[in-house]
Parts: structure tokens; sequence; C-alpha cells
């Protein structure tokens, strides 16, 4: 469990952690595209780059640049995908495929080329054909979160061409993905609930909910969303924003206390989360009083070098009837002030304007991120491909007269795009109540980490013992009060 200064503020029991979702059928139908693209969203993007518009440019001259958004991309498909263990270690080529089919279907809503389309499709239809599993260690958990949410994210951009086979696709998501992200929430792998860091529940949870909006399954994103709200683990929004300071306006984010590069990957997948379900009708960006927009001007303030509070927490860690410990962070980490990551225009535009709200510290870091790139324009390694990326292009929108509400969705169920009967079925049982983790000692991983080869990519000067070592500036100052 997670314990704020003495106080449980996260899980108070271990093993199963998803709450009971309300009831509801597969079948009903969402709003598409309806991922982190609705159709506005596109059409504003081909108009505002057609007509020269900044900053919009800038963002398409970085997609247009990166080597993954080019029409001669060829596909290499894998039976098995293995993270962490096994052979061969082979997630580089899902990452990179996935990027490259998303980076060419935006291009090609972008720019009207067909070609781009032809291209995302292909890249897509070659997976589903050919793959079966993702294996590994712990670290499988997160292959099927973070590609799950980005795989589906990508088709979702051409569920409706001619030539992709969407119910195959469907079909390979449900079976692959859903059933480890659904298992990692429910069981965290066999250890307590506390054991992983919020970005791991986060990456299940976007998975979850990005693949029942694809596959239209309601009872997927009722999960998802529930998930949110009153989850157990780390990823749950009570859990990952524990403390909450009035008066300046700020929320803590949790991970705030381990490091700069998860923090950020954090921060970044709650807003592909809340943007996902925005898209869909429901509003999490101002769920809680706003506590995620909290967070967020806390996680951009600390990013830019100032001054955040900070609330000593212990959490649980270790195994269920295995070994146990725990682990108390007193202090945010430090910081890099060159290190970034994609996630920053998504938040700031939908705050600012959509929303209408003031928010000094997202409009400074969004502006000072910019112009966004994806996979591949933040170094070789797999941190650098754990968010699809260009904000600038794909987010930034003119300011809204009046506060927006989030998009409504069909009302009526209709059938999944291609398919007579809505989202091909599982082939493959939905996951138990027993854990699929904890083989060969892997249970209270955290993963194999890629941050120092990524850090360095970005600027960081020093990572050791999974802690940055540039101290922060305003330290000395702020101990001296």
């Amino acid at each position: 469990m997670l314990k704020i200064a003495g106080t449980a503020a996260g899980a108070a029991a271990i093993g199963a952690a998803v709450p009971t979702a309300p009831a509801s059928a597969a079948g009903t139908a969402f709003a598409h595209p309806g991922l982190l693209h609705t159709r506005a969203d596109l059409d504003r993007m081909a108009a505002k780059v057609k007509a020269g518009a900044t900053p919009y440019t800038a963002g398409f001259a970085k997609l247009t640049a990166n080597r993954h958004a080019q029409t001669d991309w060829k596909p290499n498909p894998q039976a098995t995908v293995y993270r962490g263990v096994g052979s061969p270690q082979n997630y580089a080529i899902l990452y990179n495929d996935i990027h490259a089919a998303y980076q060419n279907a935006l291009r090609g809503h972008v720019t009207g080329e067909d070609a781009h389309l032809d291209t995302a499709v292909a890249i897509l239809n070659a997976w589903s054909a050919k793959l079966t599993g993702v294996e590994g260690s712990a670290d499988r958990f997160l292959a099927a979160g973070l590609y799950g949410y980005q795989f589906a994210n990508a088709a979702e951009l051409v569920r409706d061409h001619a030539d992709f086979d969407l119910p195959r696709f469907q079909k390979m998501m449900l079976n692959v993905f859903a059933p480890l992200s659904e298992d990692f929430l429910k069981n965290h792998n066999g250890a307590v609930v506390s054991n992983y860091w919020t970005n791991w529940d986060l990456t299940a949870m976007c998975s979850v909910l990005a693949i029942g909006i694809l596959c239209d399954d309601k009872a997927k994103v009722d999960t998802a969303v529930e998930y949110f709200k009153h989850g157990e683990g780390l990823g749950a929004i009570k859990n990952a924003i524990p403390v909450v300071h009035p008066d300046d306006g700020l929320a803590e984010w949790v991970e705030a206390g381990r490091d700069q590069g998860h923090a950020l990957l954090g921060i970044g997948l709650m807003g592909t989360f809340c943007e996902m379900a925005w898209n869909q009708g429901i509003d999490l960006y101002g769920y809680d009083d706003n506590r995620f927009f909290k967070a967020a001007q806390y996680v951009a303030k600390w990013n830019l070098g100032g001054d955040v509070p900070f609330t000593p927490n212990t959490r649980d860690k270790g195994a269920i009837n295995g070994w146990s410990g725990t682990e108390t962070v007193s202090e945010e980490a430090p910081v890099d002030p060159a290190m970034t990551r994609p996630v920053w225009a998504m938040i700031a535009n939908h705050y600012t304007k959509r929303r209408g709200l003031s928010a000094s510290y997202l409009t400074r870091i969004a502006a000072k991120s910019a112009p966004e790139g994806g996979g591949g324009d933040y170094g070789p390694n797999s941190g650098g491909y754990d968010q699809l990326g260009f904000g600038t292009l794909a987010f930034t929108r003119d300011r809204s007269t009046k506060p927006e509400s989030p998009a409504s969705p069909p009302a009526s169920p209709s059938p999944a795009s291609g398919s007579d009967s809505g989202a091909a079925p599982a082939t493959t049982p939905s996951p138990s109540s027993s854990p699929q983790g904890g083989r060969n000692g892997d249970l209270a991983a955290t993963g194999s980490s890629d941050l120092p080869a990524w850090t360095a990519a970005t600027g960081l000067t020093a990572v050791a013992g999974g802690l940055l070592l540039l101290r922060r500036r305003a330290r000395a100052n702020r101990d001296a009060q």
C-alpha cells in the first residue's frame, strides 16, 4: 500500500485490484475515429497545414522529416514479441512498425495522399496476419500496454480503409494485447498492488480503453474508466496524485519522487487516457475538481526548475505470500531542464484552449517543447517511442469562445466498420482471477530500463541507481526556509 505522511493513501488490500465495472454488453457503438484524434481534429490539421498556419506547419515538418513517416517503410511482423527476456528480444521491431503505421496514417489524413494510408494499412495487416503472442519478463505487461494503445490508435485512423482487415486486427488486439493488460490491472503480476509504479498501471489502462473503443466493447471501456476513478493500484487518479494543495493550485504527482523520466511518462499516459475518454464523451480531464490539471501544472513547474512541495510517502513492495519490503521517498527527484517528452501540447491545449483555464506552467513548458516530434525523434531506445507524439500538429487548437464539453458518441449501437457484427470475438478466455505473472523471479521487477540511454540521447547528464544525479537548483534555498 501507499502511505502518505503516515496516512494510507493507496491500496488497502493486495491482490485483485479492479473494481467491478458496471454491467454492459460488448457491441455498443463508439464515435469513430475516436481515440486520440476525431474527424474534426484530422480536418483541422489538414486545413491549418494547407493554409500555412503556425505552429501547425512546424509540427507537420517534424512529421514529414521522420523516417517512419515514409511510404517506403516495409513491415517486419513477428509471430511472438519478446520484451525483458526471450529469444530474441525483438520488441523494437514492433514499436518501430507501429510508429511507422501511425505516422503514415496521420500524414495521409493531413495531406490526402493515399500512398501514406496504404502504407499504414499494409503494416497493420501484416502484423494481424502473424502476431500470436507477447512474452518476456514482467516487461511483457509494459509491451502489451504501450504497444496495445499505440496499435489501436494507428488502426483507428484507417479503420474505414477498403483494404484494412479490421475484424482480423480486432481479433489480434482482443487475443494478444487485451488479456495481458486486463490481467495486470487485476493481479499486478502476482505482486502487492503498490509494487509497480504509476506508469505500469497507466500503460495497461490506456491499452484496455483504446482496445475497448477500437472494438466497440463497452465492458472494456467501463473497466478502464472505473479503474481510473477507483482502482487500487498507483495508476488510479487519487493514488497517482495523492496530495492536493488548495492554496497554490498544485497537486503532487507520486512518481516525482522516483525520477524525471518516468514522471514525464506517467503524465503523458494519463493525458492520453483522458484524451481518448474525452473523445467518447467522458470527461476525466476534469474529474475530481480538475485533479489531473493540478498535477500536470505541478510536473510542468518542477520540470521548469521551479520549487514544488513534496509529501513523503512509503509504498509496500514484494510478492503476495512471498518476500516483502517497503520503499520510502522523502523528496522530489532532481531534474534536467533539457529533458522532455512529447506530452505537453495535448494537455496544455485541452486546459487552456478547450476549457479556457489559466495554466502558466503548462503554457510555458508546451512552448519550450515545441514543435513536438514522435517516435524516432527522442533517441533510438524504447523510451523514445513511449508516446505517439506530434502534439504541436495534432493538438494545437484555437481557443474556444466558451468552455467545451466532451464529444458525444453515437447513442445507438452500430456494427464496426467492415464487420457484420462489430468487434471480432476473442478466441482466448478473459483473464481469470489467477495471475499470469510471477515466473522466474520477475515478480517484483519494475522493468528493465532504457532510461539511461534514452536520457543521454535527450540531454540528461547522468543516471545512477535509477535516480537522476543533477541536483535541483532550488534545493538549497527551500531547505534554508
